[in-house]
């Protein structure tokens, strides 16, 4: 399974860990940033974003707080980003919302609390049923 990686300048050292955590087990490609020179996180999401909507295939996002990625990124349709802070976020937000964009905050979790938030994002599925309908109805939104 492919997974798009992506970031702003704050969390490119997060981003590497979970990539490496990940590699063996999905095809990563990491669409930048690479380094830590100050840069937009709106241009990354934006890109991962149109990424995972034409493939449909998952993305994990990276920025300090999370909010900025996830909030571009939910700008097109078909793309259900969640910010995720805890596991219990991450289960849920497959469960019952089919994420395919995982957003994390790097100044907010711990390295640990990243990688148990991504394995679990990754381990939990949608459950669809009542949450079917819910989900299609802000499918539908956006371009």
């Amino acid at each position: 399974m492919k997974i798009y990686l992506a970031s702003d300048h704050g969390a490119v050292k997060e981003k590497k860990i979970i990539s490496e955590l990940l590699s063996p087990d999905f095809h990563i490609e990491d669409l930048g940033t690479h380094n830590e020179e100050s840069t937009d996180y709106s241009i990354y999401a934006i890109e991962l974003a149109k990424r995972v909507q034409k493939e449909d295939c998952l993305g994990i996002l990276f920025c300090r707080s999370g909010i900025g990625v996830s909030m571009a990124a939910n700008r097109f349709s078909g793309i259900r980003a969640a910010r995720c802070l805890s596991d219990r976020d991450a289960k849920l937000s497959r469960e019952h919302n089919n994420a395919n964009v995982l957003c994390l905050a790097a100044d907010v979790n711990s390295i640990e609390e990243l990688k148990s938030i991504v394995k679990t994002w990754l381990s939990s599925s949608f459950e669809s049923g009542r949450h079917k309908r819910r989900v299609d109805l802000f499918d539908q939104l956006g371009d």
